[in-house]
């Protein structure tokens, strides 16, 4: 990786986008973190043992659409151009579809979905104008099979798949790569900052999300795989071989989930 490689990493204050900021850091790379707390982005760069001229600090709510074309701006602005996004920012849920809000379900989809898809929409002519340019998106292994109480959570991650599964496919020969990594468990606190039935903070750890995977060991794995190009890759423990039970023997995974009514 040239140190004249800019990536731009979206939920850069926490979890995967902070393991993601310290990963290319390591390997050089000037970074754009963003995410909507200025002060932990702040503690991220001092982590990355970054300055301000290989690293701008770009504070953004990816919910607020109206505020991604001046935040696409200013991005390209700081060093001319932007090589990489990575598409990391997202909330989880932890609430049964019964109890769960439409309000609440309209929130996780203006994160999850709206606010990459919109990012991504207004980035796009300045890759097509330098004819390359990758997009990364951090989806999940849920965005591949559905399990309970992660109903909502679930179908923006289903929706991004089919959205950037079509953008790659309209994006062929352009120079544009398109990626999508599908995290398992990581030791993040996803959880925790889950939103449960009417909104409020989950505030529990998972069990399984404690026993993951360390998010450096899998930042390491992911950077390895994007900078091979993988459309896909998915990164995990045992969970991923879910994914492989839903083409190899979708019965028996599925009346394995039946069985899993928690984190």
């Amino acid at each position: 990786m040239s140190k004249d490689t800019t990536i731009w990493i979206t939920g850069a204050s926490s979890g995967i986008g902070e393991a993601l900021a310290k990963e290319y850091a390591r390997r050089g790379a000037s970074l754009i973190l963003s995410a909507r707390r200025t002060s932990e982005l702040e503690r991220v760069r001092t982590a990355c043992g970054l300055t301000e001229r290989t690293c701008l600090i770009l504070p953004l709510d990816v919910a607020d659409h109206a505020s991604i074309p001046a935040a696409v701006a200013t991005a390209i602005a700081w060093k001319g151009s932007v090589d990489v996004v990575v598409n990391n920012a997202g909330i989880s849920q932890r609430s049964r579809a019964v109890e769960t809000r439409l309000d609440v379900e309209k929130a996780l989809f203006d994160v999850n979905y709206f606010g990459t898809v919109e990012l991504t929409r207004h980035l796009l002519p300045h890759f097509l104008e330098r004819k390359r340019g990758h997009i990364v998106v951090i989806s999940s292994v849920v965005g591949k099979l559905g399990t309970p109480i992660r109903t909502s959570y679930a179908a923006s991650k289903h929706a991004l798949h089919g959205y950037f599964d079509s953008l790659r496919a309209e994006l062929a020969d352009t120079g544009i790569l398109v990626s999508l990594v599908c995290p398992g468990y990581i030791r993040t606190e996803v959880s925790v900052n889950a939103v449960g039935p009417d909104g409020t903070k989950y505030g529990k750890m998972d069990v399984n999300q404690l026993k993951g995977m360390d998010p450096d060991v899998f930042a390491r794995k992911a950077v390895r795989a994007l900078e091979k190009k993988k459309p896909e890759v998915w990164i995990g423990g045992f969970e991923v071989f879910g994914i492989w039970l839903s083409k190899l023997a979708p019965g028996l995974l599925r009346k394995i989930l039946a069985k899993r009514q928690g984190g």
